[in-house]
């Protein structure tokens, strides 16, 4: 199967829609193939549902690099919220979550890579403006413009 969309409102200003992932997508891959099928430039996000593997991150500020957290396990995605913008005309997903773990306790970050297990259904509000993003030289890191 592949990931489902279905478009729930349009107005002047741009469109809401539903994504829903199965089982094995890696959430920010496809959902940059979908802006870039759709022409989304400019889209904030929210998100639920489990993963069976994830790898989060914490920017160090000292050295200006994300250092990595794996998480090998299946978890709940108790919250996912990003955006989506542009760099170099390129879609760009950010995107931070939290999630839970067997025993309740949650671990959250920055988020580099989801794989969903079973689900994952997001609310994407798409916007017909642009989020442009450029490196910003103080952190090194891709900033809205």
């Amino acid at each position: 199967r592949q990931m489902r969309v279905k478009e729930l409102s349009r107005d002047g200003r741009g469109h809401t829609s539903v994504l829903v992932f199965d089982v094995d997508d890696e959430v920010l891959d496809v959902l940059r193939a979908h802006a870039r099928r759709t022409g989304i430039r400019a889209a904030h996000f929210t998100a639920f549902g489990a993963f069976q593997s994830a790898t989060l991150a914490y920017f160090d500020w000292k050295t200006k690099e994300y250092v990595e957290i794996p998480v090998d396990e299946q978890v709940e995605v108790t919250s996912l919220v990003g955006d989506v913008g542009t760099q170099d005309g390129e879609p760009v997903v950010h995107a931070h979550c939290v999630l839970g773990r067997r025993d309740g306790s949650p671990i959250a970050g920055h988020l580099l890579e989801g794989r969903v297990r079973p689900t994952l259904e997001l609310f994407l509000d798409a916007h017909d403006g642009e989020l442009t993003r450029a490196v910003d030289e103080e952190s090194g890191l891709p900033l809205i413009q």
